[in-house]
């Protein structure tokens, strides 16, 4: 196991040595915060995993949230390090132990030789070891998880398989049912600059908006593709995301524990009537929260990533 500690004054200088994930930012709350980073050896079906722990140092979370990326880009997409973009460091601040994972041939994790392998049922596992890894490290038997885009098909199959750890779920930007498409023939995708940007909001012209998105969070959110993805990642997600629009990709009602799905309305990934009738397939204690302008990736949109921010903390903190 690896420690790091960040100080917010030293940060960047400490993220260059280090080789770590965690950046400068600016929000007034981190100004005093000092992070911990520790790296947990995981390995299964041969292939090695990388797990992380981010918290605030000098603490002991009492409580844990494993944080689940898409299908291009691995978990550094959850730590923008800049001003109090950071949905990581945000998470710490409130006490958790925030736990990311790289599904099996993604970002710091090790190679797959066929990139159609680490599919939804798959990376579900993945998941399951986490849990089970966080279950052991920290005594605690409940975890937390959130998943987003593609992350949400691979948490939502992983909650209706083991639920026995499963604290809470978050369905960030849920893909329910399927994007149709081609599901082509290459194992491994051929990553671009311009395809890491291509979530954020536009203008009419085809250039960024960037009264929603600041360029520095564009331009450091596809620096940490590049840098950890580089120009390929599996390509096994498709096989199950493009079917045709009446087949289910995440069955909601297996899914035992109380959920929040939440999306943007400005998301073009949704279908809105299943999203409507979400909660009604959801157990008691879920919640439905659609906000206005946001798109799939509204984490990092300067006039949403506040209340994104606080309606899953007040999802996971609040009474059911």
């Amino acid at each position: 196991m690896k420690t790091k500690l960040f100080a917010q004054m030293l940060l960047c200088a400490l993220a260059v040595m280090c080789g770590a994930r965690m950046g400068c930012a600016q929000g007034a709350e981190e100004n005093m915060a000092v992070y911990a980073c520790e790296e947990y050896p995981l390995e299964r079906n041969g292939c090695a995993l990388h797990l992380d722990c981010v918290y605030l140092a000098g603490t002991r979370p009492e409580k844990n949230i494993l944080l689940v990326h898409g299908s291009t880009y691995s978990s550094h997409i959850f730590d923008v390090d800049y001003q109090d973009y950071s949905l990581v460091r945000r998470l710490a601040r409130e006490g958790y132990g925030v736990w990311r994972i790289d599904i099996a041939g993604y970002g710091q994790s090790g190679e797959v030789k066929d990139g159609f392998m680490p599919d939804t049922a798959y990376a579900a596992e993945d998941i399951n070891a986490a849990v089970e890894r966080i279950v052991r490290e920290t005594g605690l038997e409940k975890v937390d998880v959130l998943g987003w885009s593609w992350g949400t098909m691979t948490a939502g199959k992983f909650a209706g398989r083991h639920p026995e750890h499963l604290g809470r779920l978050v369905l960030y930007g849920p893909v329910l049912f399927g994007l149709e498409g081609d599901v082509g023939d290459a194992p491994f995708s051929h990553n671009t600059w311009e395809g890491a940007a291509e979530d954020f909001q536009r203008r009419a012209d085809g250039s960024f908006n960037y009264a929603v998105a600041d360029p520095v969070v564009i331009d450091m959110f596809c620096s940490g593709c590049w840098r950890y993805d580089g120009d390929s990642s599996p390509n096994g997600w498709r096989k199950d995301a493009f079917v045709g629009r009446s087949e289910e990709l995440i069955d909601l009602d297996a899914i035992g524990a109380p959920t929040l799905v939440i999306c943007g309305s400005m998301d073009p990934y949704m279908d809105w009537k299943a999203i409507g009738m979400s909660p009604d397939h959801l157990p008691k204690g879920s919640r439905l929260e659609i906000i206005p302008g946001g798109s799939h990736i509204m984490m990092y949109e300067k006039p949403y990533y506040r209340a994104f921010q606080e309606k899953v903390i007040g999802f996971l903190e609040g009474p059911l």
